[in-house]
């Protein structure tokens, strides 16, 4: 309470004509000022509380509210002040730092890593494309060996096991397989078509996801994914140009048709894995730890990508100590860019992280004219267009609802 040095005393008559008598401590360094006093109210074994203003000087008290009572019966009313705002000012303290720890130091800290992984994938994809003489598969084998040597550590210091919990292996298992084939598949489409035409395509899975969702999650579906749907399709068309749509005669496409056909397939498909991957991590929530979650599609993608090179006969050393390293860096580009993914979709919104993320589509086409001089054709930007409209409408789409229901 600290060390006072004077007390006011005042006594007056209360309805009834019961004495009332007021101690209020005060320090030294107060004045005469008003304070806020608790009146405890004794009443036949209850005990009621109401508010009485006291004056510094001793004057008279207001009592505010009276509890009603027979007549007569006795009653004594002592008040009892302490002018101390140390615990109020303590507690106030601590609510403030504790809501200054919730945010990010860097108000827009969860948009940079999100555009920071943007920029770590659309490398790794460059490198792909860079790459010769070593089949998309094994490339992709690369890269889940390292996620796997990375992802062991925490899984030991976080004790999660490396099976899971018993009725959520199933959905690890299928999102390991669909995850590591999605990846395969867009490695493939970057070997067969133009780098940006293969992210663009792929990066369609958000659509893909809402409807999955509503058939399996029983998610509410709107007019508005419908819209999005058509968007998506058309971008694909778009960039696809069917020959019984387009004509046999066709400009920009980058060698073979019958390439290009098999990368919008691949990537197509690549973006329905994904989608189904993204709608399995839903259905399972909080109730499996992360780490269990790339343990999974590592495991199960190297297996994947082993039994498929062993049946094709495509393992192949590179020769070129270029090479090798390219694949360290593919590896280990993708581990830093689901890290920085992660940690942005920790400390921001999902809405604002999946608009960041169309910068991947942005980057293809930068990074295509840069390092691979190859200039997109417009129908290659028009298909874009069409595919970051529809993902983007959907991402906003998203955030709005759930600003909505917070408010």
């Amino acid at each position: 309470m600290g060390d006072f040095r004077r007390r006011s005393v005042s006594v007056s008559e209360a309805a009834g004509g019961d004495p009332v008598v007021s101690v209020v401590p005060c320090r030294e360094e107060e004045d005469e000022e008003d304070v806020e006093a608790v009146v405890l109210v004794r009443q036949a074994g209850e005990v009621e509380a109401s508010g009485v203003t006291e004056n510094g000087d001793g004057g008279d008290g207001t009592r505010r509210s009276q509890p009603s009572r027979p007549v007569g019966s006795p009653r004594r009313i002592f008040s009892l002040s302490c002018c101390c705002g140390e615990e109020e000012d303590a507690e106030r303290q601590a609510e403030e730092e504790e809501e200054a720890e919730k945010k990010p130091a860097c108000p827009g800290l969860g948009l940079l890593y999100s555009l920071l992984a943007s920029v770590f994938f659309s490398v790794a994809a460059l490198l792909v494309k860079k790459i010769e003489g070593v089949h998309a598969v094994e490339i992709s084998a690369i890269r889940c060996l390292f996620q796997m040597l990375f992802v062991i550590p925490p899984m030991i210091y976080y004790k999660t096991g490396f099976l899971g919990p018993r009725g959520m292996r199933v959905y690890l298992f299928l999102r390991g397989v669909l995850g590591s084939s999605a990846m395969i598949l867009l490695y493939y489409a970057v070997f067969q078509m133009p780098l940006a035409d293969a992210t663009v395509i792929m990066f369609s899975n958000p659509v893909f996801t809402a409807l999955l969702a509503w058939v399996f999650l029983k998610e509410r579906c709107t007019i508005w994914d419908v819209i999005f749907t058509v968007f998506t399709l058309t971008g694909v068309i778009l960039i696809a140009r069917p020959p019984f749509m387009f004509g046999r005669e066709l400009s920009g496409i980058e060698g073979e048709y019958t390439n290009h056909i098999k990368g919008t397939v691949a990537a197509f498909s690549g973006a329905i894995g994904a989608a189904c991957t993204m709608v399995i991590l839903r259905k399972m929530g909080k109730n499996v730890h992360y780490c269990l979650s790339v343990w999974y599609y590592a495991t199960l993608g190297l297996i994947e990508c082993v039994v498929a090179l062993f049946v094709m006969d495509e393992w192949t050393m590179p020769s070129c100590g270029w090479d090798r390293w390219t694949l360290i860096s593919i590896g280990l580009l993708g581990i830093v860019g689901q890290i920085f993914l992660t940690k942005a979709l920790q400390i921001e919104k999902a809405g604002p992280v999946a608009l960041m993320r169309t910068m991947d589509v942005v980057l293809a086409f930068v990074l295509q004219f840069l390092f691979l001089n190859r200039k997109p054709t417009w129908w290659s930007v028009g298909g874009a267009l069409c595919v970051i409209s529809s993902t983007s409408g959907v991402a906003l789409r998203k955030w709005y609802n759930s600003t909505r229901q917070k408010t």
